[in-house]
Formats: structure tokens, sequence, C-alpha cells
């Protein structure tokens, strides 16, 4: 499965979240090496935004704000070989940190190509979306910033 999308900016609180050592260790066996902490996103539409919903499907979040011709699209789409990832939340200090799920990728920009996951919270406001993790800051790696297009493939 293939995502292209445009970089977007987030609400840049994904790294408190991302810092967090239970979430860091599940991470290294999901990146082989430690997270960078924070989220790239990648804003999708169209047959884009339907691959996204059907993900979301699989791992098992609610996509309820999205129309019934993109809901009919995703249902559409083959994701039978796509593996995803639990990322399990935890309890620190009475707060509550939820849980997510991952699903191996790469992002390539102008011929560039790294590892990352996408990542899919299971309390997340975003619907079209997409939150990209990686072990380097994809934005001074790839050299890109907000508008432009960025693909993901998935593994």
């Amino acid at each position: 499965m293939r995502l292209t999308g445009t970089v977007s900016s987030g609400l840049g609180r994904a790294h408190v979240f991302m810092a967090q050592e239970h979430y860091q260790i599940q991470f290294k066996s999901i990146l082989e090496n430690e997270a960078w902490p924070g989220t790239l996103n990648i804003r999708v539409v169209g047959e884009d935004l339907a691959a996204y919903v059907a993900l979301r499907n699989l791992s098992g979040v609610d996509t309820l704000d999205v129309s019934e011709e993109i809901k009919t699209n995703a249902a559409g789409i083959d994701i039978s070989e796509i593996n995803p990832l639990r990322v399990r939340g935890f309890l620190r200090e009475g707060r509550s940190f939820g849980g997510a799920t991952a699903f191996h990728a790469t992002i390539s920009s102008d011929g560039q190509v790294l590892p990352c996951a996408i990542l899919i919270p299971d309390l997340t406001r975003h619907i079209d979306v997409v939150e990209v993790i990686a072990t380097v800051f994809l934005r001074d790696h790839l050299d890109i910033s907000d508008g432009d297009i960025v693909s993901l493939n998935l593994d």
C-alpha cells in the first residue's frame, strides 16, 4: 500500500508522548532503534484518505467523521498483507497514556527513502492526518517542510 500526502504542522504535543520510556522501549522493537521524540504529520485526501481509513479500521480506531464514499472505498482496499504492531498504553503517576497501532513503512521524498512507521494512536483527533515516527528528525533528513509532498510505502 502506498499513501501520498502533504507535510503539515501538528499541535506540537507529540514529543510529550514520544519521549516516554515505556513507548520508547516499544518503538525500539518496531524501528530497531529509539524513535526521535516527535511525529511528522502527513495530510491525505481522496484515495489516500480511503487507504488510511482502511488502516485505521485495521487498528480498531473508529473513523466516524468521514463520508460514506470514503468508508465504502476503504472497505474495498486489500489490507490482508499488512501487519499491525500493537503499542501498549500505560499508567504513570495517575496519568493514562493510551495505546496505539504501528505499521512498518518507508517514507520517500525527492529520491530519498528512509525507514519509518505509521503510528495510529487509539485516541486521536486526526482523521485525515497520518502520524509518522522514525529514528531521525524527518524534516531535516528529508529536507521537507509544510506543503511538501511525500510518499509512504507500507512493508
